[in-house]
C-alpha cells in the first residue's frame, strides 16, 4: 500500500489545526471559569525568548497554508498577523482549514520530486524536493507550534490532555 502526498499532508494538517482550535476553545472556557484575563494566556510564552501563544498559532497556520500551496505550485493568500483574542485565533485556524480543504489530491499528488523554493529569510532561500519539504519542514513545524501552544496552556492550568492534541481517530 502506498500513501499519496495529499493523504500525507492535507488530512493530517486539517486534523492538527482542528485539534488546535479545540484546545483554544478549552483555554477560552478555562479563562472564563477561573476569571483569568484571556489576554494573559494569549500573550504568554514558555520562556522570554520564545514567541507568545498568539504567534505560535499564527506560525502553525502560516506553515500549513503556505506549505500546501507551494506543493500545489501556488502562492497562499497573505493573512495579516493581528489576532489578540481566542475568538480571533480560532477564526484564523478555521480560515486556514477552509483554505486547505480547497486543495484536491490532483493538485498535491506527484509533488514528491517537485522542486520547492523554501524562503530562509529576507534574501535567502533553498530548493528542495516536495517529499522532504513535507516531511522535514511542513509537518514538523506545524506540530512544533501546535505543541508549544498546548504546552503554554497546560503550563497555565488549562485542563487539556494528549487526546486534545491527537483528536479523535
Amino acid at each position: 500500500m502506498t500513501i499519496s502526498m495529499y493523504q500525507a499532508s492535507v488530512p493530517p494538517l486539517v486534523r492538527s489545526l482542528t485539534n488546535l482550535g479545540g484546545i483554544l476553545e478549552k483555554a477560552a472556557a478555562h479563562a472564563e471559569a477561573k476569571k483569568i484575563d484571556p489576554a494573559a494566556l494569549v500573550s504568554d510564552r514558555l520562556y522570554p525568548d520564545m514567541f507568545p501563544l498568539s504567534r505560535q498559532v499564527q506560525i502553525a497556520t502560516d506553515v500549513a497554508r503556505r506549505g500546501i500551496a507551494r506543493l500545489a505550485g501556488q502562492e497562499a493568500p497573505p493573512v495579516e498577523d493581528k489576532e489578540t483574542t481566542f475568538p480571533e485565533l480560532i477564526a484564523r485556524i478555521q480560515q486556514s482549514i477552509t483554505y486547505l480543504q480547497t486543495f484536491t489530491p490532483e493538485q498535491i499528488d506527484g509533488s514528491e520530486e517537485k522542486s520547492i523554493t523554501v524562503p530562509l529569510g529576507k534574501d535567502k532561500s533553498m530548493d528542495m524536493p516536495g517529499l522532504p519539504f513535507l516531511l522535514s519542514i511542513i509537518l514538523p513545524n506545524v506540530y512544533f507550534h501546535v505543541t508549544t501552544t498546548y504546552n503554554i496552556l497546560r503550563h497555565n492550568g488549562v485542563e487539556v490532555g494528549k487526546m486534545d492534541f491527537l483528536g479523535q481517530p
